[in-house]
Formats: structure tokens, sequence, C-alpha cells
């Protein structure tokens, strides 16, 4: 062995300024300092560090050394807080990668983690690399376990501790003994509160912590399986039931005998509960804010069971250090056996239990084989304890004497549950379990942890052979002592006894007995992957060996991790996804901590509401109030003040109706201006301004007389909702009084169409950066003409993130968390710098990493399964450029948002320059906003849609205006010019001037009847031309027109079934001429033929839904004209909703249809069935000069296809507009169109 160098130095873990040699006060212990490795026991005088000029040689074990590792005894426990590495001077040898173990007694060492389970160490023997612990060890012996090393020589190692001198004060707890800490008083009252402690534990049950008070308070620490809880109550005698008592967990697999630190700070009731590294941060059920605790506070157990509150649960046992409660040292007070202190059965040093574990590693190769010892009377036995994350995974595997076929005694674990060849209790939670096998005569004998043992009979007696294995099996095919019906196990394995002889598994390691393979002593390696919770929103975490997966059943989430919301944002996101009014999920903030709520999104106009409601929207009226007892009026709403303030903050206007109506009742005294009545907002202020009154004013509209009857708006947001009502002058002879509080509304999403333009490359908005080590999620829509740019980036020293497009059809995400860059890239098979706009989405989790733009196919990788897991970034985030000013983004983005913050650009972009507030042309960049003629109107936040000119209503023109007609009713719509029209039982007149002429005609309408024959429609010229729609005798659509008076008219039946059926159908007219006739509606003409004259007398009874003619929308303007000049109407119309109730039976008929239209398919040749909707096109020019009948029926097939093949172009596009806002309307299965 070379000489080699150590060193331990001073690095102060307070003030790393207050750096000093350590080396001279740990060396008045011991001069020397001995190194271990499984191959050399050498003493070596350390005299000098790691320098760039260095005489020593290092460490290198043995070639023959299968498990080198280098030992190092500190004497006594320190705080370690970094550690250095070096190759051997003069040589090819180092280490390049290298694991870190520690341990109080050089037995049962624990790894110290990091993302990757191992540190970085040299790449040349000369140079020094140091690793600063992310997180200070107390320890006495360090491990360092090689890697990988020089590939062109062998393991070589120089290595510095760094850390200072650590005091304790430890106790030690016997699962039967308890410190007792007495109060001065009887009891102890406290609004605040510190307890601190370190822990290591035997077991994974017991109570580290105990103190309760009579009136109800109590706070408990305790393990329970393995987990830390905390169970806090304040004042609060109500809370008694197990399940409503608040209890906090953290953590996973503590009984594995290491410190762990525990920090409790209360301040009423904010919690903040830290283990380890982790905190969880919570509020007290309760009134209180006081903890009151009766005489004394227990550690270590509960002295006393039966008292009222008290947990039964088991002592602790382990051990306690450092143990405080408000800054009083408890273990140093029973060391001088203070009189406060009582400590039964307590010594005050950490006696060590000797156990040396083995972690198996692999579920392919790992094994143990151990010789099988010699016979006992009894028969054969085997015991052993486990912990195991994994489902399956073998046990035990004993090859058995048999003069026939091979005969194995296999214990396994399968589907979680333990299988000799019975079942028993679920066994892959990570708990250590205890397990034994005894054969006696014809029986075996199975017992697991504590459960009744179980019996199997066999046929004949078992007789082991000379090996056993534990875990797996060799990899060897010729190998037959040894069977594995499963995969190997992977976990932790002590205490092994084969025939009531315990296995010395350090003996196994040095080689002295048995054979293994992937394993690692006197070590247990498991983790808790679900430990730090990457599953979010509440979902359940789920873990095997090597990885996690979360369940997002019943959370409102998606994704690898449930981050990403399944709900909409506000319902103005469900307005341009096509929805109509009704009540909906909105999920406020996204992939953020909020829960989604349920509201009422009125959906009715070009103002999209959203409700929220509260328990008390009736009139309540208030008798018998005084100042002294007032009466108070709570409103519990359908959401959190945390959810309602995210929704007041979100919108752009919020209001709530109030009423109040008094009689001899005073809202202030008239002396001196006391309020006697109020209202409380959200933050819970008092506010004594009333409905129509401006805050700071206190009164209402009739606030000075003695009755009052006053309803007005609360509209200034920051007050809102309203949390409660005080009445407090209502206890006079007659006094009374009464008021209604109507539900919180808002309007308008200030973040959906919060957009920016960047005219210049080198612009770009700069923010702070948020948290997203563990779960980033962008999401932005953008337009552009540029081919490329960089929508988001943010730069670390080596990490980053970059959302950016690469090229006119390509989306790139691209980032590093150290191991290395990755690239996720989506090409869309159309160009994005369209100028429309384009939605992105990126996301990147401890689990995956995803890319979405529009409605393209998401593009998803997978994280390495022990890669590093968090983001290391800077602290600006750059949007629409980088911190290079290259690359920069040429257009528009807009509704920015990161993990659920909406970031303002708009206001970022006021001080920046290259960067403009708005976007305009949101209704050119957007073709499929506005439906059915509607006009898109920009605004400055947005749009509108203007249904002035289509037959539909609602936001974006979709909604259907129907109309119910009962025998003799009629509409008529005149132009404003005048004209003569003859009315009678026509279902709809429309009148046209003889000035009006157009080159092309569209006439559509929807009808729904039981009725026929019926007229659904005539247009007359003045000189006695006509086309009338009707419904023959036998139902079937006809079309008459006569072009010629001197000629018998034509006709045109394209569906020759009966549309009298109930069902809502929709008709479609297209005419274009060179010349063109001019058209009103019109019944009861003398020139009609007998067929259609018939069909006018009959009149129609049924419902009309979105008539149009050109720009004319004759129902929608009999409803919302009434009384017009233009409009008549005759007999007894009702409005009607067929139209609508058609789209709600599309699912139904989809199902209950498909032999209908299957038949008629067959009699139909000449239809199409497109989804359930029955499709036939014919096109009639209606030409003074060149239209003839035969010309019609020639030509009729060509134009249809030419017309489809134009429709389903168009269709394209507008689907491809709607799926950017995820505009999606269903088929209508019951509703059957026309195109003629």
């Amino acid at each position: 062995l070379l000489p080699y160098l150590f060193l331990i130095v001073s690095y102060s873990c307070l003030n790393e300024s207050q750096s000093q040699f350590l080396l001279p006060y740990i060396l008045l212990f011991s001069k020397d300092i001995v190194w271990h490795s499984e191959s050399n026991n050498v003493l070596i005088n350390v005299d000098r560090g790691l320098t760039g000029s260095l005489g020593g040689g290092g460490w290198s074990p043995e070639s023959t050394d299968r498990s080198p590792w280098l030992q190092v005894d500190l004497q006594d426990r320190m705080e370690v807080t970094a550690v250095a590495t070096q190759g051997r001077h003069g040589s090819t040898d180092w280490v390049s990668a290298y694991m870190l173990l520690y341990s109080d007694t050089g037995r049962m060492w624990k790894q110290y983690m990091l993302e990757d389970n191992r540190i970085v160490g040299n790449v040349n023997p000369d140079s020094v690399v140091h690793h600063k612990l992310s997180q200070s060890i107390r320890t006495r012996f360090l491990r360092f376990v090689p890697l990988e090393w020089s590939p062109s020589g062998r393991v070589g190692l120089r290595v510095a501790v760094y850390g200072c001198a650590y005091r304790s004060y430890v106790a030690d707890f016997d699962g039967r003994s308890s410190l007792l800490y007495r109060f001065n008083q009887k009891s102890m009252s406290t609004v605040k509160d510190v307890i601190s402690l370190r822990f290591k534990s035997r077991q994974a049950e017991g109570v580290l912590l105990h103190g309760e008070g009579q009136r109800g308070d109590y706070i408990t620490l305790e393990l329970h399986r393995g987990r830390l809880a905390l169970h806090l109550n304040l004042d609060d005698n109500r809370v008694r039931s197990s399940s409503a008592r608040m209890v906090v967990t953290l953590g996973s697999l503590l009984d594995d005998l290491h410190w762990h630190s525990v920090l409790i700070e209360r301040f009423n009731k904010q919690v903040n509960f830290t283990l380890d590294r982790h905190t969880q941060h919570f509020r007290t059920k309760g009134d209180g804010d006081s903890l009151e605790v009766d005489y004394e506070l227990s550690f270590g157990g509960i002295p006393l069971p039966g008292k009222p509150g008290t947990f039964i649960r088991r002592n602790f046992h382990g051990c306690m250090e450092n143990l405080y409660y408000n800054g009083v040292n408890v273990i140093d007070l029973a060391k001088r056996r203070k009189p406060q202190i009582y400590s039964g059965n307590v010594t005050f040093s950490c006696s060590e239990p000797q156990l040396v574990a083995a972690t198996f590693q692999s579920s392919s190769s790992s094994f143990l084989s151990l010789p099988a010892p010699a016979q006992i009377l009894e028969g054969f036995s085997v015991r052993l304890q486990f912990r195991t994350w994994n489902p399956d995974g073998l046990l035990l595997s004993s090859p058995l004497i048999s003069g026939q076929e091979p005969r194995y005694l296999i214990l396994q674990i399968s589907s979680g549950r333990l299988h000799l060849t019975h079942q028993t209790s679920r066994v892959n939670d990570g708990l250590w379990h205890s397990v034994s096998l005894n054969a006696r005569g014809l029986q075996i004998i199975m017992t697991l942890d504590s459960e009744p043992a179980s019996t199997i009979q066999l046929k004949s007696y078992l007789e082991p052979k000379d090996k056993h294995y534990f875990g797996g099996c060799t990899i060897s095919q010729n190998d037959s002592s040894c069977l594995n019906p499963t995969m190997a196990f992977q976990g932790c394995v002590r205490l092994i006894l084969v025939n009531n002889q315990p296995v010395d598994l350090l003996s196994v390691q040095q080689g002295h007995l048995g054979s293994y393979n992937q394993l690692q002593f006197d070590l247990c390696g498991i983790r808790d992957r679900c430990l730090y919770n990457f599953c979010e929103h509440g979902s359940r975490c789920s873990q095997t060996w090597s990885s996690f997966s979360c369940d997002c059943t019943g959370t409102g989430y998606s994704g690898a991790t449930c981050h990403n919301s399944l709900y909409e944002a506000s319902c103005e996101h469900y307005r341009l996804a096509g929805s109509t009014s009704g009540y909906f999920p909105i999920d406020l903030d996204g992939s953020g901590p909020l829960d989604p709520i349920q509201v009422y999104c009125n959906i009715t106009g070009n103002k999209v509401w959203t409700v929220v409601r509260h328990n008390s929207s009736n009139a309540v009226r208030v008798r018998g109030s005084t100042l002294q007892k007032p009466y108070v009026g709570w409103f519990n709403y359908s959401a959190s003040f945390e959810q309602l303030k995210a929704l007041v903050s979100l919108s752009e206007h919020c209001e709530q109706r109030i009423a109040y109506h008094c009689r001899r009742s005073r809202l202030f005294n008239p002396w001196d201006g006391t309020p006697l009545s109020w209202w409380v907002d959200r933050r819970g202020e008092k506010r004594t301004y009333w409905g129509g009154i401006q805050p700071g004013v206190q009164q209402c509209s009739c606030g000075l007389e003695e009755n009052c009857n006053d309803t007005g708006i609360l509209s200034y947001k920051e007050h809102l909702p309203v949390r409660e009502i005080v009445i407090g002058d209502t206890y006079r002879l007659g006094s009374e009084a009464m008021y209604v509080v109507g539900p919180l509304q808002c309007s308008g999403d200030k973040f959906l169409w919060n957009a920016v333009s960047f005219y210049q490359a080198a612009s770009y908005l700069q923010f702070p950066a948020l948290q997203v080590e563990l779960s980033l999620h962008v999401s932005f829509y953008f337009k552009t003409a540029s081919p490329s740019g960089v929508f988001v980036e943010n730069m670390g020293i080596e990490d980053f993130i970059r959302v950016e497009l690469s090229s006119p059809s390509t989306v790139t995400f691209s980032f590093n968390v150290g191991d290395g860059p990755v690239v996720l890239t989506l090409k869309s098979p159309v160009p994005l710098n369209d100028r429309q706009w384009h939605w992105v989405q990126a996301e990147r989790n401890v689990k995956e990493a995803c890319l979405q733009v529009d409605q393209l196919p998401l593009r998803i990788i997978e994280t390495p399964p022990d890669g590093h897991l968090r983001l290391q970034l800077g602290s600006q985030l750059f949007v629409g450029g980088t911190a290079t000013k290259q690359r920069g983004f040429l257009g528009c983005i807009r509704a920015f948002n990161m993990n659920g913050v909406n970031f303002d650009l708009e206001e970022r972009a006021k001080v920046t320059p290259g960067v403009s507030s708005g976007c305009a042309g949101h209704c050119s960049s957007s073709a499929g906003l506005c439906h059915n003629r509607g006009k898109c109107i920009e605004k400055s936040s947005g749009y509108m849609c203007d249904c002035t000119n289509s037959a539909y209503g609602g936001p974006s023109c979709t909604e259907e205006v129907s109309m119910s007609f009962e025998r003799g009713a009629s509409v008529t719509y005149i132009f404003q010019e005048p004209f003569s029209v003859i009315q009678n039982r026509s279902a709809a007149v429309l009148s046209v001037p003889s000035q009006y002429s157009k080159t092309r005609d569209n006439v559509a309408l929807s009808f729904q009847t039981t009725q026929s024959p019926a007229m659904l429609l005539t247009v007359n010229t003045l000189s006695q031309q006509y086309v009338a729609i009707i419904l023959a005798r036998n139902g079937s659509l006809q079309i008459w027109y006569q072009l010629h008076k001197e000629k018998r008219p034509d006709v045109f039946i394209p569906i020759l079934s009966s549309l009298a059926d109930g069902r809502l159908h929709r008709v479609q007219i297209h005419k274009q001429s060179l010349t063109c006739m001019l058209f009103f509606f019109q019944t009861g003409s003398d020139v009609l033929d007998d067929e259609v004259a018939h069909a006018g007398s009959k009149g129609f009874i049924g419902c009309f839904s979105s008539v149009q003619y050109n720009h004319v929308a004759p129902l929608k303007a009999a409803l919302l004209n009434r009384g017009s000049s233009l409009v008549s109407i005759r007999g007894h119309l009702l409005e009607s909703n067929c139209g609508a109730l058609a789209d709600l039976s599309t699912s139904v008929s989809q199902e209950v249809g498909k032999d209908n239209e299957h038949h008629e398919d067959d009699s139909q040749p000449d239809s199409a069935v497109i989804g359930g909707v029955v499709t036939a096109a014919v096109f009639s020019t209606l030409c003074v000069l060149a239209v003839m009948t035969r010309f019609l029926y020639q030509h009729r097939q060509a134009q249809r296809t030419a017309r489809l093949q134009e429709k389903e172009h168009q269709r394209s596009l507008e689907a491809a507009y709607r799926a950017e806002f995820h505009l999606h309307n269903s088929m209508r299965d019951s509703m059957q169109e026309y195109y003629i």
C-alpha cells in the first residue's frame, strides 16, 4: 500500500468564513487515524492535507478485492459538511464516482443520498474535487465506496473531510420507559411552541411526545408504520372522533436505526412540521389559538393511558438526542436529575443493536447461497426478516432430496402476498416482516409477524440438500439446485437463521461463507420513492424498488404526477369551447395548488358571468337584536375564500347584489355615527357602506330615513364576496330588518386575452423565475409570420429550459436537469407561422416530459429512473427572447401561464422597449370564433360576435332560435320599402321588394312536425313565378318551382321517405343565377298548383328553427322585435328549444338508430349517411334565360359532387380553427340536414 494522506478540516457549520484547522483538536485524542478496507488494515500517521504539491501516495485496494471501500474513523461523532477526493500521486489511478456511507458504530451503514446515488469524483490523479453536502451529517465513521475509476489504471484515492465538533445530549428508551417534564403550575397554556429533537428507532411504532389538557387540547408525536404522525388540536371539544382529528404525516422507513431530525414550530393556528429536509405547513382545527396542556409533557411514551383524548400506542424504543421544548434542554435536566424531570428507566447513552442487513439490488441476478447446516431432530427451520416494495420476488428456494424429479421448497412474494402454498397479509409495504418456516414430520408451519401460524400437510418428509438460496438463483443454466418461478427479490434481509443457527452475513461478505451476487452488506438500501410526494393534488402514490406511479382517480387532474387539470380555467374558456349556460368545474390556477370549484356559467350574452352561490339565498327577517347581542348571518359559499380570492383576481369585474329592508331600525347611531349594522368582507374586515354606495361612505341610499328599502350592487372587487352580515338594532317595538344577499358574480378573464406584440427581435419580457425544480408546466398561445423564435427560456449554470419555434412547422422543448440536454420536437403537418393563434403546452416532471401543440398528438419522453430530479435554474425568466438577445420571437403571445401562475404580459410590456401591449387582429387570426353568419368584432381584450345577421344567437352565434307554430300561425317579414303582402294560413311569409336583386340567394330552415301535408315556405315573384317547399301527403319533401307561367311547374323530390316523423330536419337551398328573379315569401297565391295549394291550406303545426333568407332571420326578428313594422305575426307563436333538444338527444339517437340508418341507406342509394346525418345535395339554378328542368336533372349529380368538395374543404378549415380553441360541436343524430 502506497503512502496516502487524510485530513479533517474545520468547515464552520454556522459561518464558512470562520473555517480553521480542526486536526490538532482531534489528534489530542489520537495521533493516528485508522483506515479500513476489506483487504487492508493499516495504521498511518497524518501530517498534511490535499494541496497542489503533494508528497504522499494514496490508497489502492488489492486487485482481488470484489467490493473495495475506504473507511475513516473520526474518533467521535462529528458534524461533517463536505468531503474532497484526489487520485493516487504519481500514478494513473483515481476514482471517478463513489458512494458515501456513514455510521455511528461502524456497523449498520446508511448511504448519503443524492438524486443519482453517486458523487462525482476525479478525472485525473492530481486535481482535488470538493463536494459540499447538501445537508450536513452527524457521524463518527465514513466509508468511501468506489463505483467507477480510471479506465487506464485502478482504484486510487486520497480524501479530506470537512466539518466541526458536534455536542449531543442522548437518552435511551427501552420500550417501557419515558421522560416526564412537569410544569411549575397546574397547566401550561401557550400560543407559541418550538419543539425540536432527533431520534433513531428500533420499531415502526412508538410515541415520541404526548401532552393533553382537560378542555380537549392535545399534542401527540408518534411513529406509526414507520411514518411520523403529528396529532394536534386546540380548544375544540367537538373534535373527538378519529375521522375529525387533525393528523399530519411525514416520512417513511423511519425504523432504520439511523438519526432523523424533527422540528415543530407553532404560532396560534399556523404550524410548520419538519422532518429531516421536508416541511409541511398546515393550520390546526378548533376555535382557539392556544395549546393548553395539564401538569406535564411525556417523552417516549404515555405513562397514564385512559385520560380523555389519550392515544393508546406503544412506547418508543430507541434513542433521542438534543430534545428541546420551548428552549428547555429536557435531556440535560434529566441527566442532572432536576426535580421537574422524572426519568423512569431512561439511560443516557445510546445502545446499538448488533444487526447486519443485506440489500438485494437486482431483480434479475441478486442471490445469496448458503450451505445447509446439520440437520436437527425437530426437522428443518428457516427464519428471517425482510422488507421490500416489490409485489413479486423469491425469498427462499431450497432443493429437497428426492429419488424422482427435482423437488423444491419455495417461499415467494406474489402480488404483494407471501406464498408458500397459501396467501397471507400484504407484505410489500416497505416495513420489516418476520417469517419463519418449520418442517416437523409431515407438516410445514409458517408464521408471519404476529399472525396466527399456518400449517400445510405433506405427503412425504422433507429433507433439504446441501444449499439454500435466498432472494434468487444463480444465472447458470445448468444449475438445477435452485428454482425461481418469479423474479429475484429486491429489498433487505436480516436476522437469517437456518436450523436455529444465525448466519453471519459479514463472513459471507468476506468470502468465508456461501456465495452471493449483487448484494450490499451491513446496509439496507431501501428507498421510499413516495416520501416527498411527487404525486400532486392529493393523488395516491404507489411504488416498487426502482419507480413510483400516481393514481389520479377522483382528483380532477391527469398526467404522470397528476399535474394537469382536466378542467378549464374560467367560464370564458368554456364559452370558447362552444358550451352553453350550465354548471361547470373550473380550475382557477390550472396546475396550481387550488382545487377545482363548481360554478354556474351564464353564457347567454356577449358577457359571460361566473356565478358562485352560497347557503342563504332567501330573504332573512331579523328581530330582537342589539349591539351587545347582534344577529350574525354567515354565508358559506361553494368555494373556499382562497378560491374566491383567485376568482376575483382573475376576473375583470365582480359584483354582488344586496338588498336591505328595515322598519324602525337604524344603520348608524345618529349621535356619534357608530355603525349598528354592517357586513364583513372576505378578509374579515367590517364594512359599513351598502349597495349603490362607494367604499368609505357610511350609509346606503336610504340610510338617513327611519324606514329603509334599499337594493344595490357591491362592486368593489377587493371586498367581495360578503362573508357575514351583522344587524344590531331590531330590539324596539315594531322594529325589524330583512336582507337578501345574492350570489357572487364575476365576468371577464383578465389573462385569457392578456397579449403582447414583439416587434423587435432583440426584445423580451423579463420576469422573476418561479420554483419549478420538480415540476414545470407552461402554456400559452402564439401567432407569428416569422419562421423561428424563442418563446420562453430560463438558464442556470448548467441546467436550462427553452421552448421555441425552431422552424415554420416545428416547436421544440429542450431542457437539461443535469443528465445532459433533452430535446422534444413536435412537427405540425401545416405551417405554424400562418398568423393564426396556436396553443403550446410543455411540461417536465420527475417522471416524464411532454409537449403538445394545438390538438396534435402529445409528444412524451420518460426521465431516467435514477437521473437528476431537480432543475437548478437562474432567477430570471425570459419570455419572447433570450438573455443573449438572439433568436428573439416576432409576433404575439397571450395567456402565458406557468405552474398555475398567470403572467401579466401587458403590464410588463408597458416598460419594455420593442414590446407593446395587446395584439391586434383577434378576429382575423381566429376565423372560427363566430359562426352562422355572425360577425367578429374586435375588442381591446378579445372579441365579440355580432349575430344581427344570423339566424342563431348566443356568444358565438351557435344557439338555435326556434318557435312553435299552432294552426293558423304565420310570420311575415317586410323589407324597408312598402310592399303588398297577401297573408293566410302559411307558416312563414317573407316579402321582397322589386328593387331587391342579388346574384345569389340562400335559404335555410329547420323544422319538426308530425303533420302531412304541410306548407313550409313559398317564394313568389311579381311575374307569378314561384318556388314552394312542402311536405306531401306521404310526408316526403317536395320542391315545386314554376319559371314560366305558361308551363306546368316542375317538381323535385330529394327525399322519398317521410319527414313528418317528429324529428328535426334541416333544409338549405342555394340559388345561383346570372340574371336573378325577384323573390318574396308568400302563401295563398292563385297560381299555385293544386298540390301546393292543398299543403298551403293545411298550414304548418310544429316547430321552426333557425330560418334564414340571405341576411334576414325572420324568426329571430319576430322574437326580438315584436311590435316592429317590419315583422307581422299572426296566430299563436311560442319560443321553443326544439333545436337545442335535438343536440341533447344525439348520443341516444346514435345508439338506437344504427339499424334504421342501415335500412335507409339501402332504400336511398343516392343519399349519403355521414355520422348519422342523411345529406342529399342538389343545387337548382333559377335563371330566366337558361334554366330547364331536364338540365337541372342532368347536372345535379356533378354539381352536387363539386359543391360537397368545396363544403368539405371549408369544414376542414373551420375544424382546424375550432380545434385551436377546443370548439367541439357534436353531430346531431336526431337531425337530418339537406343541402339543395
